[in-house]
């Protein structure tokens, strides 16, 4: 049987839109909500963006249980270390590593050669996929080296409800 994971990014993409804007309360209950309804994995937000996210996502990370908790980050040794600080009270925990690859965004952008960009690629994942410096739990979900060899078990589905 096919096996598919819910991945809701509502935290952080969601907040892309025109005029849409969510406090740090807010952002937490609606997170507990997608964890009562079964999320699989939820993207909490982007902590490098300001301190007030990285402090939104540190407590979804410690608060909310049942989904596998993850962050964004560019492809940057300080947000990498952010997301990676912003997520070590969670259980679970993935960082999604980002960078713009097009010729025109590495040369007028980034600023940097094709050479430079594969190297900063190859230093932000393996920095994403290590485990935080004060614990040896999973940063990364196919993690071998992982000390859990316990599957992990979701919250009881709701009952959907009548319109």
């Amino acid at each position: 049987m096919r096996q598919i994971t819910v991945f809701d990014t509502t935290l952080r993409d969601g907040e892309q839109a025109p005029g849409a804007s969510l406090s740090p309360q807010a952002k937490f209950l609606v997170a507990k909500a997608l964890a009562d309804l079964g999320v699989d994995v939820l993207e909490a937000g982007f902590p490098a963006a300001s301190v007030g996210e990285a402090e939104a996502v540190a407590r979804i990370a410690r608060e909310v249980r049942g989904p596998t908790m993850a962050a964004l980050a560019r492809a940057n040794g300080p947000d990498v270390e952010t997301a990676a600080k912003s997520l070590s009270g969670a259980l679970r925990s993935r960082i999604h590593v980002f960078i713009a690859t097009s010729d025109r965004h590495l040369e007028r952008k980034l600023r940097i050669t094709r050479s430079d960009c594969l190297a900063r690629i190859t230093a932000s994942v393996a920095r994403a996929t290590e485990p935080t410096k004060s614990s040896s739990r999973l940063r990364t979900p196919r993690d071998p080296t992982s000390t859990s060899s316990t599957p992990r078990t979701r919250p009881p589905r709701r009952p959907a409800r009548a319109p």
